[in-house]
């Protein structure tokens, strides 16, 4: 290895074997992910929790949730699991509308679940993220656990830092699950100046999925119809 490359940091990476290897496999879930989804102009990605059961509270709302997006014109795109990911591609797909899983090939990761219209499988997170920021205009963040929450101060830390355009980022269904954390935000990160104020308010709220719909009216997210 060159003193250049040490230089600038390629010192642990070994170019002639596996590591450039990786490299290529990593730009084909690029091509792929941007192929496969090149006619999704208008999505909205829903997150929740991946232990919801059908027929839940939490299950039904992310099914209304999804169906009432994909009525309103959105593409409607989720992790392609089970749970609430379920749950917003069926309600999608009941509605006619385009129903898209985002899938990671984990071990002990069951199958997509059967009601996505177009799916994608990633070996690597981070390019599953890059696909959802880069095919949604707004993130729809249903009460879930901690891969919901990964998502979403993700999406949040974006924004804040200017390094993709704003777009809403809504913590939507039960009021109750959030009010929590909403309240730390603002008793403990704004009050201690960890946060500004005025990123704080990145995160919006919204119940219902009428209130979802309306937020993304206000912010000039348009759907297909």
């Amino acid at each position: 290895m060159s003193a250049m490359a040490e230089g600038i940091g390629f010192s642990g990476i070994d170019f002639s074997g596996k590591d450039a290897w990786r490299l290529f496999r990593i730009m084909s879930e690029f091509v792929d992910g941007i192929d496969e989804l090149q006619d999704i102009d208008h999505g909205v990605a829903v997150f929740g929790s991946a232990r919801s059961k059908p027929g839940s509270e939490d299950y039904d709302s992310a099914r209304a949730m999804g169906a009432a997006l994909a009525q309103a014109g959105y593409d409607v795109i989720t992790g392609g699991g089970p749970g609430d990911m379920e749950a917003a591609n069926r309600g999608a797909r009941e509605a006619n509308g385009n129903s898209v899983g985002l899938c990671i090939r984990l071990p002990h990761e069951e199958k997509p679940n059967p009601y996505l219209t177009h799916t994608v499988s990633f070996k690597y997170f981070f390019v599953r993220k890059v696909m959802f920021v880069k095919h949604s205009r707004a993130f729809v963040v249903m009460p879930g656990g901690f891969g919901t929450l990964d998502e979403l101060f993700e999406a949040v830390t974006l924004v804040q830092t200017k390094k993709i355009e704003p777009f809403p980022i809504i913590l939507a269904g039960d009021t109750a699950h959030w009010q929590g954390l909403v309240d730390w935000i603002q008793n403990s990160l704004v009050a201690r100046g960890k946060v500004g104020a005025t990123e704080a308010r990145i995160l919006q709220r919204a119940a219902t999925p009428e209130a979802v719909l309306e937020i993304l009216k206000k912010n000039h997210v348009e759907g297909i119809s």
